[in-house]
């Protein structure tokens, strides 16, 4: 009886249409959301962020009526470029909002690549070895039978992770591929706490943060307002660039990158919805791989 009633309360609080407020302090908007039926005995750590990826439709239109109120531009112009929240439609809701809104939901498998030979002296020497090459038809064959309609193949330009998007490729043919070096290997961030076998020099962590940090707001935000279709994008690149995503999705400390670890050729599944919610429905996950076949570096 008493796990029946947890689990309605639960429901209930789950359904609840969150109320955004926002504020404006030193010219940047934030938002906290909070439930309607919120624990009155509890306060978080960390609130989050509800407009993490600057992409809350309420707040997009806060900030074009504030340009409107500085800046004059001719009917044209307004009329072409820029959204309308005072107009109403039919029902009364206002179209610059309703435009504006995302509608679907993105969906973003991070794949590691496979094991690599490390003698080579350069990336170019540091392919996949024959075991990586085994691991990545798996996880090409793991995504086929997924099933979903795949936009987009983003890889890193690393030799590694390369050579394991060419072979997960061949299972899933009709997907485009792009390049990215913002999303080679990196030193993202100092870790906490720090560990004495890996200590990348300031600098390091000064060049590949900035890029990888890039990469995560390049490539991680809600669906566009125009899109119509949920999208389902594979992203083949390295373990510390994936656990920094996960991190940063997550609105966990970044610097928390490194106290997990991740099989080569591993998924990790992050969903955006259009509220901007994140959810994880996987991380690392390698249950297609045979236990004598996996490894981690």
């Amino acid at each position: 009886m008493w796990s029946r009633v947890v689990i309605r309360s639960l429901v209930a609080v789950g359904s609840t249409v969150g109320i955004v407020v926002y504020g404006i302090k030193n010219e940047l908007y934030t938002v906290r959301a909070s439930k309607a039926q919120s624990y009155s005995f509890h306060q978080p750590s960390v609130q989050w962020d509800n407009n993490w990826d600057k992409r809350e439709p309420e707040l997009l239109l806060k900030s074009i009526e504030k340009g409107n109120n500085h800046e004059k531009i001719n009917n044209h112009e307004k009329s072409n470029h820029v959204l309308k929240p005072e107009e109403k439609s039919e029902n009364g809701e206002e179209t610059g909002k309703k435009e504006s809104k995302p509608k679907v939901t993105r969906h973003i498998f991070l794949i590691r690549h496979g094991q690599y030979s490390m003698d080579g002296q350069g990336d170019e020497e540091k392919g996949l070895s024959g075991l990586g090459k085994e691991q990545a038809k798996l996880t090409g064959k793991r995504l086929a039978e997924l099933g979903f309609p795949y936009t987009i193949l983003v890889r890193s330009t690393m030799t590694r992770a390369t050579e394991t998007a060419e072979i997960i490729s061949c299972s899933v043919p009709d997907v485009p591929v792009v390049n990215c070096d913002m999303i080679r290997e990196g030193a993202p961030i100092p870790p906490e706490p720090p560990v004495g076998h890996w200590r990348p020099e300031a600098q390091q962590f000064y060049e590949d943060g900035a890029r990888i940090e890039a990469a995560f707001r390049k490539y991680f935000h809600r669906a566009d307002s125009c899109q119509e279709q949920d999208s389902y994008e594979i992203m083949v690149c390295h373990s510390n660039v994936i656990r920094y995503f996960v991190c940063r999705a997550m609105q966990f400390p970044p610097e928390a990158w490194l106290r997990f670890s991740l099989h080569n050729c591993s998924i990790t599944w992050l969903v955006i919805h259009p509220s901007g919610r994140i959810v994880l429905k996987a991380l690392g996950d390698s249950g297609h791989i045979p236990i004598d076949k996996l490894t981690t570096s």
